[in-house]
């Protein structure tokens, strides 16, 4: 068959797919409608052009040709690399933002089939032989997820039953009591990656008024806020709750320094001598009626210096101190008890809606803190458990 019939072009282009492809001449000759030995004499012409062109003198023009179309493929090459460095660095975005070296390597693991680990490596700015490292772990790592995932289940119980308020150290307390063997550094790793936080220090507001006729009482503890044992130092100090419409309840508390217990409080809508004077009797009760020889420590506020409080001091046989004017420090240990009391109750909040859900909401606070809120200065148990074990330990001696 003759030639004639097919163009130039369509004969260098089916010589050219007979020399791009591992397919027989025949099956290609088949494609095209051509006869086989007329393609195999295509490419056998096409061959002994090619012999004869190598064979004779170059043309001036072909070195400089050649020199062109190689830095046109280089670019090209080039071209091409710069897009898929553009690809991955526009699908590692939501990595980056992570800001996390773990999860660039996550990167690499997810996209690895697609760029190839040394292009994607070195497009990150990591080491391959630590990508190999971490994922040799990646079996161990995920029983750590699981772990750490049953472990939160833990956390979050324990986090509402406090009502929100438990922060890494008495939830790993709390963990511990139940059995569970934890460091506390992880638990509070566990919080932070599953969102659970305990409540934090709000902003103090000042209610105590100084009385400046008052007679000196001198300051028997010098901020040393610890007892050798219960019913022996007593703080005491007055704070604020917030109501709605910007009205207040008032609170006066008497915290025992030994274990922490709040052994007697009064909430009341004035700032009178009876809300401190109410909150010594209730303490008083629940130590057996008498406070006989226990020191009672406040500030300066009037309530504290006036005679009505000293009588009543006297008739239980408390002995009274008092820190300096203008000095908080002096009663840190009441102040910051009123301080955590308010932050767990509140929990962000600016007021509650009426003085029935305040009081409510401080009898149960109050409840749960004696009874079952640990406290870090007495080993990370309740107030009550403590004293307790104080008494088991006396009678064992």
């Amino acid at each position: 068959m003759g030639t004639c019939r097919y163009p130039a072009e369509f004969r260098a282009d089916a010589v050219a797919l007979v020399h791009s492809s591992d397919r027989p001449v025949s099956r290609i000759a088949e494609e095209l409608g051509v006869n086989a030995e007329t393609l195999r004499q295509w490419v056998k012409k096409a061959a002994d052009t090619a012999e004869h062109s190598q064979s004779s003198p170059p043309a001036v023009a072909a070195p400089a040709q050649s020199a062109k179309d190689t830095e046109i493929t280089r670019l090209r090459r080039q071209v091409r690399e710069l897009e898929m460095e553009r690809d991955i660095l526009r699908r590692a975005a939501k990595y980056f933002a992570k800001d996390n070296w773990c999860e660039s390597l996550q990167f690499v693991e997810d996209h690895r089939g697609a760029f190839g680990v040394k292009r994607l490596c070195r497009v990150l700015e990591c080491s391959r032989s630590g990508f190999y490292r971490w994922l040799a772990g990646a079996e161990a790592r995920f029983a750590r997820q699981l772990a750490d995932a049953e472990l939160a289940e833990h956390i979050h119980r324990i986090h509402t039953d406090s009502d929100g308020t438990y922060g890494s150290p008495r939830v790993a307390a709390e963990l511990a009591d139940a059995g569970v063997r934890v460091n506390h550094k992880r638990v509070e790793r566990v919080m932070r990656a599953f969102g659970i936080v305990g409540v934090h220090l709000r902003k103090k507001v000042r209610t105590t008024i100084p009385e400046p006729s008052a007679t000196p009482v001198p300051d028997l503890l010098r901020r040393d806020f610890t007892a050798p044992e219960p019913n022996t130092r007593y703080v005491g100090d007055i704070t604020y709750l917030p109501v709605r419409d910007g009205q207040f309840l008032y609170l006066a508390t008497v915290l025992d320094l030994c274990s922490k217990r709040l052994a007697g409080w009064s909430i009341a809508g004035h700032m009178r001598t009876e809300l401190v004077t109410d909150a010594l009797k209730a303490a008083a009760l629940t130590r057996g009626g008498s406070l006989d020889g226990a020191i009672f420590h406040s500030d300066n506020g009037a309530q504290y210096a006036s005679k009505d409080f000293a009588q009543v001091c006297a008739d239980l046989g408390v002995i009274r101190s008092r820190g300096a004017v203008g000095t908080s420090a002096d009663n840190a240990a009441a102040e910051s008890f009123n301080a955590s009391l308010k932050r767990e109750i509140l929990q962000g909040r600016n007021s509650w809606s009426g003085p029935r859900e305040a009081r409510l909401a401080v009898f149960r606070w109050v409840t749960r803190y004696n009874t079952r809120r640990r406290h870090s200065s007495i080993g990370q148990i309740s107030p009550i458990a403590y004293e307790q074990r104080s008494i088991t330990l006396t009678t064992a001696a």
